[in-house]
């Protein structure tokens, strides 16, 4: 088990349970969040998970797991709010699974956000993003002896994020645990970020963490990352990149839907990002 604190409010924990099988839960996002199950611990971790619900009063149940669970949780009464095809070794379908435990966290969503990505999606702009790197900015690879910067710049562009990423010791960890960061650095300063979480057993990769600067937005910053994620996570033999971005930014999902990005669905009342609980779009590519 471990937590961190991030000096403003207390992130959710992330624990293992049984033989690998990883959960974050907390009041940050008032959920359980099933990240990686391992068939072993099946059926014990969902009265496990059941129990924690309870006890915390959370609101909502998150699951991300392979189609064999899926009629199990179907029969618990859980939704499928994305699925992701030949997400596992270019094979096995990943589902993203939720079962909401309050009418409100169901209820209370951004219908008008809902309506303006189905516009995006309904007339997608196809215009080409082929854009290089102004000369003003270098791509760079953070490293461990730049955790302290890259923690800086996430306090500056977000007020709550749903993992511990104000904290330079959790990025040192992540760092050793396969995530890789990006970065666009100008006269020395880091500017914009993002992160690839590589699960190389599964052959595939969250293109996650974007953030840029208030001043500098507007340059096509993250397009200039995440086409050098791309890049990156192909030579290193990952072939399904996706990405859970936030429903109440345009410009993000503009991003990855003219990068060709399939939207595969909406998590509804997600993810606690910005300092408060919105809606997160699921996009995919493979390559």
């Amino acid at each position: 088990m471990s937590a961190y604190n991030e000096g403003r409010r207390m992130p959710d924990k992330i624990e293992v349970f049984g033989k690998g099988t990883k959960i974050q839960h907390g009041k940050l996002n008032n959920r359980v969040y099933l990240i990686k199950i391992q068939k072993e611990d099946y059926p014990e971790v969902l009265d496990f998970i059941s129990k924690i619900a309870e006890e915390h009063s959370y609101s909502k149940l998150f699951f991300k797991v392979p189609g064999w669970i899926v009629p199990a949780l179907l029969k618990e009464r859980f939704i499928i709010e994305a699925q992701i095809p030949a997400f596992y070794n270019k094979k096995a379908d990943v589902f993203f699974m939720s079962k909401f435990l309050t009418q409100e966290r169901l209820l209370n969503k951004e219908d008008d956000m809902l309506i303006s990505l189905s516009k995006q999606l309904y007339e997608p702009d196809t215009s080409e993003m082929e854009i290089e790197v102004p000369d003003e900015f270098n791509l760079v690879a953070p490293d461990s002896k730049d955790a302290e910067k890259v923690a800086d710049l996430y306090k500056q562009v977000f007020d709550s994020y749903p993992f511990p990423i104000f904290d330079p010791k959790y990025i040192k960890h992540t760092m050793e645990n396969d995530v890789k960061y990006f970065g666009i650095e100008t006269g020395g300063k880091l500017v914009a970020l993002s992160s690839c979480e590589i699960d190389r057993k599964g052959q595939n990769a969250e293109m996650t963490d974007f953030a840029t600067l208030p001043e500098f937005r507007g340059r096509k910053l993250s397009v200039l990352l995440l086409k050098q994620m791309e890049k990156i996570m192909k030579e290193d033999g990952i072939s399904t990149l996706y990405t859970i971005a936030r429903l109440n930014s345009p410009a993000m999902n503009k991003t990855f839907i003219r990068l060709n990005y399939k939207y595969s669905g909406t998590l509804i009342n997600n993810t606690n990002i910005s300092g408060k609980i919105e809606s997160m779009s699921v996009y995919y590519k493979h390559v």
